[in-house]
């Protein structure tokens, strides 16, 4: 009796060893890997999912959120700025045994893993969802009902001359020319703004060639550059059957000389114009100074190249590798001559084109004055290179497709030119309510019952992002579709499937975020 007691003893035990744990998060931006001290040796399974944060040579890092650049996220000593450093110092686990690819921003559903200690894991299964190199080959990001699309582009040196700043070898170079020439062509757009370009007509010319071959019925040309040389420079690529250039580009040589240039386009179905300005500032390693004397040349050159008697348009896109993170201050050189960060006012907190040092930011911007942000339809970072892992580059592998193509994300801007685009959306008390699965939003049509650009995003109160800012959709042939729900279910057909993800919301408090017009409105939610 007493032997089988003690073996009743022991199976009791081992039962309690390898059970599966389930962990419940409330808040990850608070919660501790330290909570899983008592189930070392343990299967457990996560109610959140977990984010991959690194992925480099084949060794991933997870944790239940993505990690930011401080200075993206708050400008330095802010409460912003240490929130940030504060929840990149925590909570994130290595994880061993997955065997096949995975990307940065990838998440795990329901992962299952045993936890070798509380900084470390071991998969055992779960669902990967998002942001997969699959979803990406669907199509590019949302940008909305544009008739223009702008694409700002780091080529990471794209030269034709060997063993200068680009590839070292003519192997290697006709495979960094596959894989550009491959996302250039997915992209599609109506006019490229490059940055690292070899001086001269000859890389250009090259992607120009290869645009036109790849994109029947396009008419791809840019400016030619008879004198060459082995440095970068930035440049236009336009479909003149499309666009018109007027004249040629002017630019600015304060600091740097090649690299911050712009030039007025007319959009030939609506004789629209607006200036578009490309541009590449001085790297990191120097004194923000430099930077901030960049902007200022920018906006110097702006001001006067919009009076020019052959432009007289005040729309204005900057885009291009500024080497300045979002809350730094050559940033705000822009924003205190009123100008507006699209990253900011169509994502939020949550956009990036770049990683350095494991963590995302954003250096390559996308900044419009306020009139043509009415009619900027969308615009998103189109993430095939930062995410990925850097052996996929052409000079480490033989990876042809285009994804890991440069270490920059392109930067994609919908536009839809029409200086009549003025519906403006307003909220108070009697037009705006919700309770705790349904809201709704109403706003004032404007001049040919234009719809504005209106977004939303959820966070909880912590601050943990629940959605990516996704565009209300209006009708504006249905006067009654100015007044919008929103009900938080899986069978409304107009909820993300980010936000589906996450049905039901847990009890509690949430923000809910719009924004339009460079403007945001908080209110919150509360899901009892």
């Amino acid at each position: 009796m007493k032997r089988c007691f003690l073996l009743s003893i022991a199976l009791s035990a081992f039962i309690a060893l390898s059970a599966e744990v389930h962990i419940t998060i409330d808040d990850p931006t608070t919660w501790s890997g330290q909570a899983l001290y008592p189930y070392v040796g343990q299967t457990v399974v996560f109610d959140v999912p977990m984010v991959v944060c690194t992925n480099a040579n084949g060794k991933y890092t997870v944790s239940p959120w993505r990690r930011f650049q401080p200075e993206n996220q708050g400008v330095l000593g802010t409460a912003e700025y240490n929130e940030t450093v504060r929840i990149n110092s925590s909570c994130m686990f290595s994880i061993s045994d997955i065997t096949q690819y995975h990307r940065c921003g990838e998440k795990i559903y329901n992962l299952r893993a045993t936890v070798n200690s509380t900084s470390s894991l071991t998969f055992r299964d779960g669902e990967w969802k998002g942001n997969k190199r699959a979803d990406l080959e669907k199509g590019l990001p949302d940008l909305g009902n544009y008739s223009l699309l702008v694409c700002g582009f780091n080529l990471e040196n794209y030269f034709t001359t060997i063993g200068s700043m680009g590839a070292q070898s003519e192997y290697d170079r006709q495979k960094q020319r596959t894989k550009i020439s491959k996302a250039l062509k997915k992209i599609n757009a109506d006019i490229f703004g490059l940055v690292e370009l070899q001086q001269g007509d000859e890389a250009i010319g090259e992607i120009v060639s290869d645009l036109n071959k790849n994109l029947p019925g396009r008419n791809y040309r840019f400016f030619s550059q008879p004198s060459a040389g082995t440095m970068q420079k930035t440049d236009f690529v336009y479909d003149a059957n499309k666009v018109d250039p007027i004249g040629k580009a002017v630019e600015t040589g304060v600091e740097t000389k090649d690299r911050k240039k712009m030039l007025c386009f007319r959009e030939k179905s609506s004789g629209e114009k607006f200036i578009f300005g490309i541009n590449h500032f001085k790297a990191m390693s120097g004194d923000e100074s430099i930077r901030v004397n960049e902007a200022k040349a920018v906006v110097d050159l702006y001001n006067s190249y919009r009076q020019n008697r052959n432009i007289r348009d005040d729309d204005v896109l900057i885009m291009g590798d500024l080497n300045c993170y979002a809350m730094t201050t050559p940033i705000q050189v822009f924003k205190d001559r009123g100008l507006i960060d699209l990253h900011r006012a169509f994502h939020a907190d949550s956009s990036y084109s770049y990683m350095f040092s494991n963590l995302a930011s954003y250096i390559d911007h996308a900044i419009c004055n306020p009139t043509l942000f009415r009619q900027v339809t969308g615009m998103a970072a189109y993430h095939i290179n930062s995410d990925e892992d850097d052996r996929y580059t052409y000079d480490k592998s033989s990876d042809n497709t285009m994804f890991r193509c440069s270490d920059h994300d392109p930067v994609l801007v919908g536009l839809r030119l029409d200086s009549a685009m003025s519906g403006e959306p307003y909220f108070n008390g009697s037009d705006f309510g919700m309770d705790s699965l349904t809201f709704y939003y109403a706003y004032v049509p404007g001049e040919e019952n234009k719809n504005p650009l209106v977004y939303f995003d959820i966070y909880t109160i912590s601050g943990y992002k629940v959605c990516a800012p996704t565009e209300l959709k209006f009708n504006k042939f249905n006067p009654e579709a100015h007044l919008k729900y929103y009900t938080f279910n899986r069978e409304n057909p107009d909820l993300p499937d980010e936000i589906k993800d996450f049905l039901p919301l847990p009890a509690g408090m949430y923000v809910i975020r719009f924004y339009y017009n460079g403007t945001v409105k908080s209110l919150k939610l509360i899901v009892q």
